[in-house]
């Protein structure tokens, strides 16, 4: 059934939270967290109509959340967030995504930003060729084997074969690695599609940024987890390529098969009981897709290391938190009063446990989690922290970037590579891209603005400000 679009006026409940009243067949109200200008944004698309469309589901718990980048997606919008009961509740590959696991780690050196750019142009062509970029590139091919283990072990694989350090897993959501993923719930199709796929970067809006670290909003917890004003910092964001979009592709087909969409107010939120055979069956191909992704940008941050060590053999490249984007995870959470577990859906919206949470490295434990807020190419980027407050507001979620406002189809229309790579020159950013459609499609004007974005988490404390980078030299697929 296709969404037909309505007017959907939100009740404004503060400066920055919104609500959608329960009507109809919503069983939870929506939620959703912006600025006016914000919501403007969120009007012009099926935003809204998808918050409401989720609160229909069954099983959901509190409410169907809208984070401040939200913007139509695939049946959930792109920054929704949704809970479900473990004993009714459902699991559904649109409340993913289909890039499972597109996700982003921050790497913060030592290097001075003079230093490097003396250098500048020779270590991004090195990195560019070093890290295979653009839709269906490959890298080296691994075999089946090497494949399945990876789905099993996650960035541990790569550790175990010299492509890491043990802390960079400690450093790493999960450790790196979801428990309960079996290959064998993988299709032959999925696996034959990740396997040239290992430490590539892919297409769309994935992309390898170097950037100056450029100001703190709190200095104490910005050097304590390692940055240095004036240094470069690196952001990697990538997901699960080929191999996790044909997991979504096979496991929509199967619940469609098995249990029909008559029931659904859209087609594209088919789903499957979380304790059904098949609902299962999906959750282990999402963590195996998970896992292919956080090995996938171990691999790639060994590559640039390898490279920024080529250029300054004594630097010190660490890795400070790698955070999946789109994913569905079992947590415990407190519902009215009550500790459960509940299955948590995050499609395009960042975790953002607060101190304490025993998911977290120790001393993330201390100070809550590390949030990697991406702006686009051209704009600044965030680093945030997680809160107590997320974790009552949210189920602990905060955005994940800046979330488009234009269509590729729109932006083709209305740019040209040449134009974008003049507006980046101006802030003297130097860029290498895959295509040089890419450079079109994610140019700076078709993204929310990202200060407000990050402003909007900050205000409400579902993600609190720590630092902010400019972006100095881009890669794009």
């Amino acid at each position: 059934m296709k969404m037909e679009k309505e007017k959907i006026t939100p009740k404004k409940l503060s400066e920055y939270e919104w609500i959608i009243e329960k009507e109809g067949k919503m069983k939870v109200p929506g939620i959703i967290f912006a600025s006016e200008k914000l919501m403007k944004d969120m009007q012009k698309d099926n935003t809204l109509q998808q918050v409401k469309n989720v609160a229909c589901l069954p099983g959901i718990i509190k409410a169907s959340f809208a984070m401040p980048d939200a913007h139509q997606g695939y049946g959930f919008s792109i920054g929704g967030v949704a809970a479900f009961d473990l004993k009714n509740g459902v699991i559904s590959p649109g409340g993913v995504g289909y890039d499972i696991n597109c996700g982003i780690r921050l790497l913060a050196t030592d290097i001075k930003v003079s230093e490097f750019m003396k250098k500048r142009k020779e270590i991004l062509h090195s990195i560019f060729r070093a890290v295979p970029s653009g839709v269906g590139r490959g890298g080296k091919a691994y075999s089946k084997d090497d494949l399945k283990e990876v789905l099993e072990k996650g960035a541990e694989w790569a550790v175990e074969n010299k492509m890491g350090v043990k802390e960079d897993l400690e450093n790493t959501e999960e450790g790196g690695r979801m428990k309960n993923a079996n290959p064998k719930d993988v299709s032959q199709r999925a696996l034959a599609r990740g396997l040239p796929q290992l430490n590539t970067l892919g297409s769309g809006n994935h992309f390898l940024e170097i950037q100056k670290v450029d100001n703190f909003f709190n200095e104490e917890l910005a050097e304590e987890w390692g940055l240095k004003k004036d240094c470069i910092a690196i952001m990697i964001h990538c997901g699960s390529r080929g191999l996790g979009h044909q997991v979504a592709s096979d496991y929509i087909k199967l619940m469609e098969d098995e249990y029909g969409w008559k029931n659904l107010p859209d087609r594209e939120l088919i789903n499957a009981p979380i304790n059904s055979k098949l609902g299962q069956e999906y959750l282990s191909a999402m963590n195996c897709a998970v896992n292919f992704a956080f090995c996938n940008r171990q691999m790639i941050m060994h590559s640039v290391r390898e490279q920024i060590k080529h250029f300054f053999p004594k630097a010190n490249v660490k890795l400070i938190y790698d955070v999946a984007h789109n994913i569905a995870k079992i947590e415990e959470h407190e519902v009215d009063g009550k500790k459960m577990q509940v299955c948590v859906h995050r499609k395009g919206a960042t975790r953002s446990f607060g101190p304490g949470r025993k998911e977290l490295p120790k001393k993330y434990q201390k100070t809550g989690q590390p949030i990697i807020l991406p702006g686009s190419m051209g704009t600044s980027s965030y680093l945030l922290v997680g809160t107590k407050e997320a974790e009552q507001l949210s189920f602990a979620s905060t955005a994940h970037g800046a979330g488009r406002v234009e269509s590729r189809t729109q932006a083709k229309r209305e740019l040209t590579p040449e134009m974008i790579e003049k507006e980046l020159e101006k802030k003297d950013i130097i860029i290498e891209a895959g295509s040089r459609k890419g450079i079109v499609e994610e140019a700076p004007k078709v993204y929310k603005d990202i200060d407000e974005v990050a402003l909007v988490s900050h205000k409400l404390h579902i993600g609190n400000l720590v630092a902010k980078f400019k972006p100095i030299a881009v890669m794009k697929g």
